[in-house]
């Protein structure tokens, strides 16, 4: 049990040592590869910590050798730009001056609902209230909100229609069917729900409308007597 412990204490501080000189990006907001590398060295901190027959200086060679990987591949991320692309990826821009781009999402595995997520964590509930919003390559969202913003939020809105299908849930959360939108989309030159890429309703009327490869339109129909959420 003695063996063990030491062994642990030797490994915890040459894994603090290299998690020191890997640099603050490595503890906080992380590339691709440098989560890769993060895991690696993890399992293999674990192996001569409880497997006592394997040698300890072999965990720790191995962890410094995936450090000094690390630090080559840093370094390219830092050299070369075309070589950073490729490692690290590129920002996704998911929102722009015509709405949202259903490319960027669809290559970044991403749909309409995990975009709403991630503007609501951001403090946006309107889709209509920002100008543009991106996925940075490390997976951190940004949004740069349209002026007086915040004018635009008097209701939370909620999802439709979400890429071509009625969100069954949302709609009886509002208490309307899906015969009160079709007639919208119709006015709207719609002949198939399934060209929706996204439709928001708040309890105001105001409705935020995008086609599949067309602009956004901001709609504002007035909703039923007592209807409100």
């Amino acid at each position: 049990m003695v063996l063990v412990a030491l062994r642990t204490a030797i490994i915890f501080v040459v894994l603090l040592v290299i998690m020191r000189l890997m640099g603050k990006r490595q503890i906080g907001e992380m590339q691709p590869f440098e989560l890769v590398i993060t895991l690696l060295i993890a399992e293999l901190a674990c192996i001569p910590m409880a497997d006592s027959s394997i040698p300890l200086l072999y965990g720790i060679v191995s962890v410094v050798t995936i450090y000094v990987l690390h630090e080559i591949m840093t370094l390219f991320d830092l050299k070369l730009k075309p070589f950073k692309s490729v490692l690290s990826g590129k920002p996704a821009l998911v929102i722009n001056k015509d709405g949202i781009d259903d490319y960027q999402l669809k290559r970044n595995n991403l749909d309409v609902s995990d975009l709403i997520e991630s503007l609501r964590t951001a403090g946006y509930f309107s889709l209509d209230c920002v100008d543009y919003a991106l996925y940075e390559s490390n997976g951190q969202f940004s949004a740069l909100p349209k002026p007086d913003y915040d004018k635009t939020q008097t209701s939370l809105p909620l999802v439709i229609i979400d890429n071509g299908k009625f969100d069954k849930k949302n709609l009886q959360l509002t208490g309307l069917d899906e015969a009160f939108f079709r007639p919208i989309l119709q006015a709207e030159g719609v002949k198939s729900v399934k060209k929706v890429l996204v439709l928001t309703a708040d309890g105001t009327g105001k409705m935020y409308f995008q086609q599949k490869g067309e602009r956004y339109k901001v709609l504002r129909r007035p909703l039923p007597a007592g209807t409100t959420w």
